[in-house]
């Protein structure tokens, strides 16, 4: 399967045209002074399901040209992105949705029209999802390891890029690569020059190894809130993460939590744990940002705040 590069990252972006939210970009004066830098945050928690996974499932989708059933193996965002590209293309969706899933996704993925399927041992979630490929005569999308995907990924970045052209650094959480590979094409696509770090939670730290020795490291008991990031990279956004990161930065669950904390408490903006891992290394100021135009790709906002909401009816 063939990589995918800066001119797929393009067209991708034309097809989301009007499908996909252009999402905001926010600016703090409280952050920029926090980590002695200029930030841009590219918003994704606005987008459409909350979250960066509806561009590349929009975009894989719909480069599947047949109206055969698609589907995809995930408990969380790239879940509820495929159904909603499903139902806007008229294809039917089903989700392999390996426990333990959360409820409010879950729900999610079928008000947007997808089929859920929870195999019976987690264990056994890819062999399953194969299985029911080969029964439905269906289109396989993975969540990450998919050229489409990650070029669709990518118009995150592209759009960010093309409002604040003058970037010196791009941050973004890495779990199995798709977003930070497509950010990585969008990025020197534009400008080669741009540097490009990976954030990744030390209790799920794969893809720091994964680069360094240019294989594949499993992912082995991964230990961290950020459950987006609890994967291993795959065989298409190896690499191109190889040739194009800068370098990682490494968070700790406390710094996860704390850029949660001060992102809601100073920017009124509800993010999710991936997310906030891309944030945290401008908190701790980190030398190589620090007097720099820092742009950060937050992935989505998908929280769930139900035992916040508990705790207040209990007033």
């Amino acid at each position: 399967m063939a990589l995918p590069d800066f001119h797929d990252v393009e067209l991708a972006a034309a097809r989301l045209k009007g499908i996909a939210r252009e999402t905001p970009i926010r600016t703090s004066r409280q952050l920029d002074a926090r980590s002695h830098a200029t930030v841009f945050l590219k918003c994704e928690n606005f987008q459409r399901v909350g979250a960066f996974k509806f561009r590349g499932a929009y975009n894989a989708v719909t480069q599947r040209p047949s109206s055969k059933s698609v589907v995809a193996l995930s408990s969380g965002n790239h879940a509820q992105g495929i159904a909603l590209a499903c139902r806007l293309s008229g294809k039917e969706a089903h989700l392999v949705m390996p426990e333990p899933v959360n409820p409010i996704k879950r729900a999610a993925v079928q008000e947007y029209g997808g089929i859920v399927h929870v195999p019976p041992d987690p264990r056994d979630a890819d062999s399953f999802s194969r299985d029911l490929v080969r029964e439905l005569h269906g289109e396989w999308i993975e969540a990450f390891n998919d050229p489409d995907v990650i070029a669709g990924q990518g118009t995150a970045a592209l759009e960010l890029l093309g409002r604040v052209p003058d970037l010196d650094v791009l941050l973004g959480p890495i779990g199995g690569g798709g977003l930070l590979s497509g950010t990585c094409l969008a990025a020197h696509g534009l400008n080669p020059k741009i540097q490009v770090f990976a954030c990744e939670p030390a209790g799920a730290l794969d893809a720091l190894y994964s680069v360094r020795e240019n294989r594949i490291v499993p992912q082995e008991h991964p230990r961290t809130i950020a459950e987006g990031l609890r994967t291993s990279v795959g065989t298409l956004t190896l690499p191109i993460l190889h040739d194009h990161l800068a370098g990682f930065f490494v968070v700790a669950e406390e710094e996860i939590v704390a850029a949660m904390r001060f992102v809601y408490e100073r920017m009124k903006l509800v993010i999710e744990p991936a997310g906030a891992v891309a944030v945290a290394p401008l908190l701790r100021q980190e030398p190589a940002l620090q007097g720099k135009r820092v742009g950060v790709i937050i992935s989505g906002g998908n929280v769930d705040l139900s035992r916040y909401f508990d705790g207040l009816s209990g007033f």
